[in-house]
């Protein structure tokens, strides 16, 4: 079995190096959206604790994704 190892900035193509950049600028914008959200919102919106969903929207991707969709209770009546 063949294992890959990782390649180094100056090894990447230029198209390779485009989407590492695109991908860590999604990520961080999620993050501090995510972030932003949790701290403007009062506790009683939150399904949870505030500390644990702080902690994991620092989860790649995930994280973010998850508080937004999961983390968040919806006013009654919206969809």
């Amino acid at each position: 079995m063949k294992t890959r190892q990782k390649k180094s900035w100056s090894e990447m193509t230029p198209a390779q190096r485009v989407w590492v950049v695109v991908g860590a600028i999604v990520q961080m914008t999620l993050l501090g959206a995510a972030l932003f959200d949790l701290n403007r919102r009062p506790a009683s919106e939150i399904r949870g604790s505030k500390g644990l969903w702080g902690s994991a929207v620092f989860v790649n991707f995930f994280g973010p994704i998850a508080y937004f969709l999961f983390g968040r209770k919806r006013p009654v009546g919206e969809a």
